[in-house]
């Protein structure tokens, strides 16, 4: 079955993180009828103008999707289902946080579908959670964890390390008490600053210094070390899980495969008679839904995407992986093969280093390339 995925943002939040620049607000009011509706509308016109063929995928993002009625969850999945047809073992996932409001909702949630927890749990450690900003403490994350372990067959949770200060003995006593924990599936951050978000502020004005680079970068590698040795191999850069326990939805990303963006600032790839499209809704809430209700969609921007276009983003997402990207998929994208597609010398020297491994069906970063991926792709691409 060809792969086809569909995310649905949900833009609110309880509260925003210091270091979150994603499309999340935090607004006093939710017209929770009006919102459902606008999403049905949206799937009804992305479905008359895209892609035919069932849905192995529905990832609910945000913002925090949880706080999202779990009744809007249940008729968004229905929706999609009549649209398109779902496969039979689709997997469908949503993002949730630990607070006791949002756990209150597990079971409903399940009940209208959804298969898959992804929790953000971020840390264990109460004065780490409040330099975070996060709204739940450590005894209610692990609580989140039981009860997404009662109520899906498959859930994960986030963390982020490479904080400030923060010692690898540190990080190593916090992952093993997540590994006691864990399900199949971790997913586990550095901590970035980025542009615009109040821990940017904080660092232009010289009130946060981040984790030394080379104290990061062993961090780094010794977690992938740590989780391979504990069945949980990386997958992709940040996610780990035991083998056929992936994220399948977001393979689909990283693999350069179809998928529809659905609400505020979803972005989606769709390819339509041969041709992939880049698609955008709009980002502010307001707007997307006003122009749901006017135009019965909030796309912003659909373009077609050109060969470099569509090669630039299948190195970004494919080098990600520990698979990495074989050579029939730049075949299929860009209509030649990496050989001719990439930068030789660049290519040729990556590999001399141990940064890059290449044989005739697959180019893909190495252990050590993994922690030069920006300089990796800034060079292998003409």
């Amino acid at each position: 079955m060809v792969p086809l995925g569909v995310y649905v943002h949900w833009p609110f939040c309880l509260s925003k993180c210091p270091y979150c620049d994603f499309n999340s607000h935090i607004r006093d009011k939710v017209d929770q009828t009006r919102w459902r509706a606008a999403l049905l509308a949206e799937i009804e016109h992305a479905a008359a103008n895209g892609p035919q063929h069932p849905v192995t995928s529905i990832f609910f993002g945000g913002g925090t999707p949880s706080l999202m009625p779990p009744e809007t969850a249940a008729a968004v999945i229905e929706k999609i289902r009549d649209c398109w047809g779902l496969a039979q073992d689709a997997e469908i996932t949503t993002e949730a946080n630990p607070t006791s409001v949002e756990v209150e909702n597990f079971k409903a949630l399940a009940d209208a579908g959804v298969n898959r927890l992804s929790l953000g749990v971020q840390s264990f450690d109460n004065t780490v959670l409040e330099f975070l900003g996060r709204e739940h403490s450590g005894a209610e994350a692990i609580k989140a964890i039981e009860s997404a372990a009662a109520h899906f067959n498959r859930y994960s949770f986030d963390l982020i390390y490479a904080r400030p200060d923060q010692t690898l003995s540190d990080w190593r006593r916090e992952l093993d008490r997540a590994l006691s924990l864990a399900g199949s599936h971790l997913s586990l951050y550095q901590l970035t600053i980025e542009r615009g978000t109040p821990f940017h502020g904080l660092w232009r004005q010289g009130k946060l210094t981040p984790l030394d680079e080379d104290r990061a970068a062993e961090m780094f590698t010794e977690t992938r070390a740590w989780l391979t040795d504990a069945g949980l191999p990386a997958y992709e850069t940040s996610n780990h899980g035991a083998p056929g326990s992936e994220c399948r939805h977001n393979l689909l990303y990283w693999r350069y495969q179809d998928y529809v963006g659905i609400g505020p600032g979803a972005h989606g790839r769709v390819t339509i008679d041969g041709t992939k499209f880049g698609t955008e809704r709009r980002k502010l809430p307001e707007r997307w839904l006003e122009a749901v209700e006017r135009d019965g969609h909030g796309t912003r921007d659909q373009v077609a995407l050109t060969v470099e276009d569509k090669l630039v983003e299948l190195v970004i997402m494919g080098l990600r992986t520990a698979e990495g990207i074989r050579d029939v998929r730049f075949q299929e994208v860009a209509g030649a093969s990496f050989k001719t597609l990439l930068n030789a010398d660049a290519l040729r020297a990556f590999t001399e280093e141990g940064l890059i491994d290449d044989n005739a069906t697959c180019v893909r970063a190495t252990e050590a390339g993994q922690l030069h991926l920006d300089t990796l792709i800034k060079r292998l691409l003409p």
